[in-house]
């Protein structure tokens, strides 16, 4: 099932990439399959657990992995799951600019 990701205000004429759920590689990943974050299920499928986010290099810097990260935390928030941000670029860059996605993330027990 592949879904797209919406992106407010997109005005000033920039292009929000988009970005399609693969269920079956379990993965986030840009229309041509190039970046992607991906995940593996844990807790019975209660969480997702981000483990890896890739954009080649000619493609860093367009804010794809950031695109990427919020598709996927709006997947795990509609359905209820929690995230586990094991890859670095996800607990180290992404959450700290946008910490209102801290709601989000699985302490052990749930959501924190």
């Amino acid at each position: 099932m592949a879904t797209k990701s919406e992106s407010e205000g997109s005005g000033g004429g920039k292009v929000v990439p988009v970005i399609v759920w693969n269920e079956g590689l379990r993965r986030f990943e840009t229309e041509d399959k190039e970046a992607y974050v991906e995940y593996v299920l844990r807790d019975n499928g209660n969480v997702m657990d981000l483990i890896h986010t890739f954009v080649p290099s000619s493609k860093r810097g367009l804010g794809l992995a950031s695109h990427l990260c919020v598709a996927a935390f709006q997947h795990a928030k509609s359905h209820s799951l929690s995230i586990i941000p094991t890859c670095s670029y996800v607990s180290e860059t992404f959450l700290p600019r946008n910490p209102s996605w801290n709601s989000v993330l699985y302490n052990g027990a749930g959501k924190i």
